[in-house]
This record gives structure tokens, C-alpha cells and sequence, in this order.
């Protein structure tokens, strides 16, 4: 009897070290929360007093938060385009794409979700995608692509380019969201088609005013940039589309919680045009911007909390971050400036959205995982270009020489195993930077095509027809110019960017 006990025993230990193995050897889940036009001082847990964001500090509490992490760029398609490929977004001459832009990243290209699902991922992307779609003139009354399901994911629920933008449809997969046949929709970008209101001439239907460029099709009381006819059924209500990119996250969870999952979403909140629900209105005394930014970290928190309910949230790694920094006005008035009182979106930092000096792309940066990462806070450079990298390191995949060339293994720093991140960092606005260390350098431009960023969006561009060079160990707000009296470092970081840019990659 006491021999079979203590057989009994040994087996139970046994198979409670087989489990405990295989608990570990799991590859994570993985998801990359991606927020637009979030700036480094829009949350509580970096320093913002005017509105409180408890979901996201709870992430930022139990996990690592960076004080140097970047975006790639000051603008959302290249962002988008590095953190999905691991590569420069220069090399594709990626910017600001129109609505109706055929796809960007071409369905033989490497990309993150590819190599997931190459390692045994069931992968997803919901929400705003402004990549571009199909392969030149898109028919949206037939099936879109190529698309997403091209380049590496199982599943895509999309706003195709941003909220400003027509088409104001959501795309599932291959097909618009509730389209009659009977009512086909026409986009243009060039000319007005259709009967449809517009803000320019109907400038008394809408909700809130908008300069000329965002003043073509009005949608939901909302004037947008180019025209748009038809799909009346399939038209968004701006207010319910964080719901139902929530309702499509949790699904795609529920469906594949027996396996590992990689899913991006990306939010619309907080880019124009802001219109957050109404159980929102009024959360916060900076106006719509302000309420959208309480809305995110309202659906952060559900999706927390539903990867607890569940029980997956402690093999769940969670990236937070977002695709560049803050802007007030951006088409629209909606008070933000009016409203903003002593709230600081960019947090110390000079710039933001569009610009080269700091805040275009030093944004919010979190990691969480619970199984394996101590919370933390961490100074090591790191940039959203090396996610690709890091995750494959994390599950050990060997990347190709054609895969992820600008993209660094840095998993040891985005876990806080290391204080290591990188040493040069370029960084993408309509001027061209570079991070070595404390010292940032703005290259020289002679283009004053970008003197709407400085007068139309309020907005230092950075770019100057004379080098720059700033200690951000000494000069956060980058206000000292220090190029003329260390012109050695100057020639320094001027032939590491060389290097860059005119080698095809950096790995």
C-alpha cells in the first residue's frame, strides 16, 4: 500500500513538472494595442493630471514603461508600415496615403504577422488600417484586395484609411460591412460625385466646422476628406465603431484562446474626427479630445479584462503604444486648443505629430506579460521598428536576409532584461533625425513646402535649412542648438544617417 502511494505520488509530480514545462515552453499570445495621435503626456502613468487613464496605468504598473521609446515616424502610414515590416519607411517612399491608395506593403514582402503565422499564430488585425488596399482602383462594391489576408493575417476588421477619409465603411476580411448591392458606393478624391451634402456647401448640417480639406462628404454630421456616394447602409456611426472593434476583438480571443494569437489593434481614438460616445461626454474638462482619450482606456480595460476572464492574461504579452505624437487641430474645430488648460500632450518634449524635434515620435511605450516581465520603468532607447525582431527572438525564429532589414533583436531590453537598447536611432518626419545616445541631430532641408505644419497645425516642424544638434540630457525641450560648437559630433551623425540611407538595410 505504501509502495503504490508513493508511486502515486512520483506520477503526480511528474505530470506536475510535465505541465509546469509545457506552461513554459508556450509561445506567448501577443497584442499590439496601437493608439493614433496619442502624445507622451496624454496618460496618468506619464505624468497627465487633466485626465486619468487607470487601464492603461495598470498595464504600465505590472509591466515595463519606457521614458525613450519611438515610434519610426512623426506620421501614421510609415509607423504602421515599419511596425509591420521591420523596415525604414523611406525605402518604400511611404507617406500620408489617401483613402483609395492601392496596397503599400505588396503581399511578397516579410511582415510580423506573416512570420507569426509562419510559427504556428493565428493572427488579426481590427481597427484603423491606412495601408492601402487592392492593387489600384478599388471596386468597394466587390471583393478588396489584395489586403490584409494577403500579408499574414487570418482575419481583418478595418477602417481602411482613417475616419476623415471616405470611404466611411468598415471592411471585414474581403467585403464591406452591410453594403446593398442596390446602393453601390463611388469614391473620388479629384472631383465631387453624387448628391451628397458637403461641408462646403452645407456648411449649417454639421456637428462641428472643418477646414476646406476636410470639408467634402458629410457622413454622421461629419464633413471628411474626399467624396463619397452610395453604401448609405454600410456607413459608419463614428460614436459606435470602438464597440464594434471591441465586439470583433473579444470574438477573434474566444476563438482561438486553445492556441497561440498575435492581434493588432489599432484604435481610431484619438485622431480626428473626435466623437466619443456619449457615456464619455464630459469625462474629462479638455473636450472631445480629452473624452477620447478616457473612451481608449475604457476599451484597454475591457480587453484586459477579458483576456482575465479567460484566464490567458498571464502568457499574454501586450505591447501599448502609439503611431506618433499629439496634435490639437487637425482639420477640425472641436476646442481642442481652447479646452486644453494645463494638459501637456507632449509632456516635455518639443513638437509633435509631423514634426522632427522629439515628441513626432517619443510616445507612450508599455510591455506587459505577467508570466515573465517585472514591472518597471526603463531609459533604454527603443523603437517600434525592432518589435519584428524582438518577438521573433522571443520565439525563436531565425529571420531571413530579406526579412525585417531594419528591424534589431531587443527583446532583452522590451522584457527589462536589459537597460541596453539601441545606440543610433534614425527617426522619420519631413526632416530626417538621428538618436545617438543623448545627442539627437536634425539633418538640414532647404523645403519650405513644410510651413503648414508651423502656421496650419500650430506645430514646430524642426526643419531648418542649418544642421541641429540638442543634449537631451541637458535640454529636453531641444530649445539649445549646440551644432556649431561640436562640429566634430555633427560629422559624426551626419555619416552614421549617410549610412543609413543609402545602404538597403541596417541588419
Amino acid at each position: 500500500m505504501t509502495l503504490l502511494k508513493n508511486t502515486i505520488v512520483v506520477a503526480v509530480l511528474l505530470l506536475a513538472s510535465i505541465i509546469s514545462v509545457n506552461a513554459q515552453d508556450k509561445k506567448p499570445n501577443i497584442v499590439v494595442i496601437y493608439v493614433d495621435d496619442l502624445g507622451y503626456g496624454d496618460l496618468s502613468c506619464y505624468g497627465a493630471t487633466e485626465v486619468q487613464t487607470p487601464n492603461v496605468d495598470k498595464l504600465a504598473n505590472g509591466g515595463i514603461r519606457f521614458t525613450d521609446g519611438h515610434c519610426s515616424a512623426a506620421t501614421c502610414t510609415p509607423s504602421r508600415f515599419s511596425l509591420l515590416t521591420g523596415t525604414y519607411a523611406f525605402r518604400k517612399n511611404a507617406s500620408v496615403l489617401p483613402g483609395d491608395a492601392p496596397m503599400l506593403i505588396t503581399p511578397d514582402m516579410p511582415t510580423l504577422p506573416g512570420m507569426l503565422q509562419q510559427n504556428g499564430y493565428k493572427t488579426a488585425v481590427i481597427g484603423k488600417w491606412h495601408l492601402g488596399l487592392g492593387d489600384g482602383d478599388v471596386n468597394w462594391n466587390d471583393k478588396i484586395t489584395p489586403g490584409p489576408l494577403e500579408i499574414g493575417f487570418d482575419y481583418s476588421y478595418l477602417i481602411p484609411a482613417t475616419g476623415d477619409r471616405v470611404p466611411c465603411v468598415l471592411v471585414e476580411n474581403h467585403h464591406v460591412v452591410g453594403l446593398d448591392k442596390e446602393d453601390p458606393i463611388e469614391v473620388s478624391y479629384k472631383a465631387k460625385i453624387g448628391n451628397d451634402p458637403t461641408g462646403i456647401e452645407n456648411y449649417d448640417m454639421l456637428r462641428y466646422g472643418a477646414d476646406n480639406e476636410h470639408a467634402k462628404t458629410i457622413v454622421n454630421g461629419v464633413s471628411r476628406i474626399g467624396y463619397m456616394s452610395g453604401g448609405n447602409a454600410a456607413r459608419w456611426r463614428d460614436e459606435t465603431v470602438p464597440y464594434q472593434m471591441l465586439q470583433k476583438a473579444r470574438a477573434f480571443i474566444d476563438e482561438n484562446k486553445e492556441e497561440p494569437f498575435f492581434m493588432y489593434f489599432a484604435f481610431h481614438d484619438i485622431h480626428v474626427p473626435r466623437l466619443p460616445d456619449h457615456r464619455f461626454e464630459g469625462s474629462t474638462n479638455m473636450g472631445p479630445r480629452g473624452d477620447a482619450i478616457v473612451q481608449m482606456d475604457w476599451i484597454t480595460g475591457e480587453l484586459i479584462n477579458h483576456l482575465e476572464k479567460l484566464g490567458i492574461d498571464e502568457n499574454t504579452l501586450i505591447f501599448f503604444s502609439s503611431d506618433n505624437g499629439p496634435v490639437l487641430d487637425d482639420g477640425y474645430v472641436d476646442d481642442a486648443y481652447e479646452r486644453l488648460g494645463k494638459h501637456k500632450p507632449a509632456g516635455p518634449f518639443r513638437g509633435g505629430k509631423y514634426s522632427a524635434y522629439e515628441a513626432g515620435t517619443r510616445v507612450p511605450t508599455i510591455m506587459y506579460w505577467p508570466a515573465e516581465i517585472k514591472p518597471g520603468v526603463s531609459d533604454a532607447l527603443v523603437n517600434q521598428i525592432d518589435l519584428y525582431a524582438s518577438l521573433a527572438g522571443l520565439i525563436g525564429h531565425q529571420l531571413g536576409d530579406d526579412e525585417a532589414p531594419d528591424s534589431f533583436d531587443f527583446s532583452q531590453a522590451f522584457t527589462g532584461q536589459s537597460d541596453q537598447g539601441r545606440e543610433i536611432m534614425l527617426e522619420e518626419a519631413y526632416a530626417f533625425s538621428l538618436r545617438m545616445g543623448n545627442y539627437k541631430y536634425i539633418h538640414p532641408s532647404n523645403s519650405t513646402a513644410v510651413k503648414w505644419i508651423d502656421y496650419v497645425k500650430n506645430i514646430q516642424s524642426g526643419v531648418s535649412k542649418s544642421p541641429q544638434l540638442y543634449d537631451l540630457s541637458k535640454d529636453k525641450g531641444e530649445h539649445r542648438n549646440i551644432a556649431e560648437s561640436n562640429k566634430k559630433i555633427v560629422k559624426q551623425m551626419q555619416a552614421e544617417l549617410s549610412k543609413i540611407l543609402e545602404s538597403e538595410k541596417t541588419r
